[in-house]
């Protein structure tokens, strides 16, 4: 999954893309790439982002999808959004699939709109909001309780006739970087769901601070990091570096061969 973030203000520069020329060569190199999906968002979520209108986000995102779904109708579109209307308005603008960071808590009417919409639901494990999350990083047993949430939440879902649902343990959302990588180091036990998981780990804080660097310098551990994700069950890699990360699959994908006959 290559992400194109909509913003000016994204945690990662390289990833920024606010006009439609731009975005659409990324998303042709995207797609050149390998990209199964490409992830447009247009509010930023990185710790402490400036919190924008539903017009605003609005405004930022829905040119952006018309002229991707225009222009490459083969590919698929996952919106990046927590608001049910904004989620409404880009599926009729082209898009394919929700991706939610808050798991329906920051707009109750999400899981409604999803569930009416009938488009696959990523749902994500987050605290609080992006402004707040930094300060809501308190667990007696961070995967017990993550996992706790999506057992909860996907009973939700189901109830409501939602049942294409990915599950994403959102690393660094509402969680101190010892957090991220005590669920990375459990992330096979999500398999017990029976759901597909995607690993969100691209250029994130937890490595690049981890290893001193920034996150223009976290690539490699990205890499590392995306193919521990991959032996650990990972379906999904959400990444702004997608050659990297189709190498990475490839490559697994080849010391697999024997399991799979």
């Amino acid at each position: 999954m290559g992400i194109i973030n909509l913003t000016p203000d994204s945690f990662y520069k390289d990833s920024r893309k606010t006009e439609i020329d731009p975005i659409l060569k990324q998303a042709e190199k995207m797609l050149a790439e390998g990209a199964a999906f490409l992830d447009l968002g247009a509010y930023s979520s990185r710790p402490g982002a400036e919190d924008i209108s539903i017009q605003q986000e609005m405004d930022r995102l829905l040119p952006a999808v018309e002229a991707v779904a225009k222009a490459f109708p083969q590919a698929v579109l996952s919106i990046d959004t927590f608001r049910a209307d904004v989620a409404a308005s880009a599926i009729s603008a082209g898009g394919h699939i929700i991706n939610d960071i808050s798991g329906g808590e920051l707009d109750k009417e999400m899981f409604a709109t999803v569930a009416k919409l009938q488009v696959p639901y990523i749902l994500m494990h987050m605290r609080g909001t992006p402004q707040n999350m930094v300060q809501q990083t308190e667990y007696d047993d961070v995967f017990a309780e993550v996992y706790a949430y999506f057992v909860q939440k996907i009973y939700r879902l189901k109830q409501l006739g939602v049942h294409d649902i990915i599950i994403d343990p959102g690393f660094g959302f509402a969680k101190k970087q010892e957090q991220s990588y005590a669920l990375m180091n459990r992330l096979q036990e999500f398999e017990a769901l029976q759901l597909p998981v995607l690993a969100g780990v691209s250029r994130k804080r937890m490595i690049y601070n981890l290893l001193g660097t920034t996150a223009e310098e976290a690539l490699n551990g990205t890499t590392a990091l995306n193919t521990i994700a991959l032996t650990k069950g990972a379906n999904i890699l959400r990444v702004h570096d997608v050659k990297e990360a189709v190498e990475a699959v490839k490559i697994m994908m080849a010391c697999n061969q024997d399991k799979d006959k």
